[in-house]
């Protein structure tokens, strides 16, 4: 298959890995002890994981959305441009 059929390049990939890696994170931030009926955590209001576990999601998820629409440079383009710009030059 060639490589410039390809919707995805190695970058795509690479960000994709790290919005959903950053995702990751913001959830393991949201996580933690919950209240029982017996007693109340006032650790389920803390800032970290009502303001900061959310953002950090969010910020994942754009970064994701971002990878998906990124459209990949296409390398034919490149080399023609390239030799354009050779030919140019030796005139």
């Amino acid at each position: 298959m060639d490589k410039r059929n390809l919707a995805f390049d190695r970058t795509n990939f690479i960000l994709l890995a790290i919005g959903f890696a950053v995702v990751v994170i913001g959830f393991i931030l949201m996580s933690g002890p919950g209240s029982t009926e017996q007693s109340f955590n006032p650790d389920i209001f803390s800032v970290r994981r009502i303001k900061v576990a959310p953002v950090v999601c969010f910020i994942g998820f754009i970064s994701m959305i971002y990878a998906i629409i990124r459209k990949p440079k296409d390398n034919g383009e490149l080399a023609d441009k390239k030799e354009d710009n050779a030919v140019t030059k030796q005139q």
